[in-house]
């Protein structure tokens, strides 16, 4: 009985570091992109993918030209982060037509359509899943949450920014 619990011991232990060890090799990430959220250049410059809120406070990342243009500078990858940011909004129904319309600020913004897509707080259900997939985009959750170092804009996580830089 000792011996089995020394080896579930090591075998948690070897997943943590694996764990680790994964993460500092993958890409790095930040969530809740926008205008209205302060961003610091660092963060930005250090992740490799920018999830960007569409329409924020119902205010439109396409009425910001010049930080459209700032945020394309870093010439990083950009995902479309929900399209309000709203508490679990697709964990509600939604359809094609309510996620175009932030597909649609975020191509006016950037000059591009998304081909990714994360939801906000990673809340979404299977039909939506789909429905998105069915659009053509590559849809994350919490397994990349999980794989990746994930920051975020105001510094707003579940951690700390300078958590997420440790671990």
């Amino acid at each position: 009985m000792k011996n089995k619990g020394v080896i579930v011991l090591l075998v948690i232990l070897s997943m943590v570091i694996l764990l680790f060890i994964v993460r500092i090799f993958n890409s790095r990430e930040i969530d809740d992109v926008s205008p209205a959220i302060g961003c610091s250049g660092d963060i930005l410059m250090k992740s490799d993918v920018l999830w960007v809120i569409p329409i924020f406070q119902n205010d439109s990342i396409e009425n910001y030209p010049e930080w459209c243009e700032y945020i394309l500078s870093f010439n990083k990858s950009l995902g479309l982060h929900g399209v309000y940011h709203s508490f679990e909004e697709f964990g509600y129904s939604r359809n094609a037509g309510y996620l175009n319309i932030g597909a649609g600020a975020f191509e006016k913004c950037f000059g591009f359509k998304p081909n990714s897509f994360k939801a906000p707080q990673l809340i979404i259900s299977g039909e939506n899943r789909r429905m998105i997939e069915e659009q053509g985009y590559k849809v994350k959750g919490r397994l990349n949450q999980i794989l990746h170092k994930v920051y975020h804009c105001g510094d707003s996580g579940t951690f700390s920014n300078r958590f997420i830089d440790f671990f």
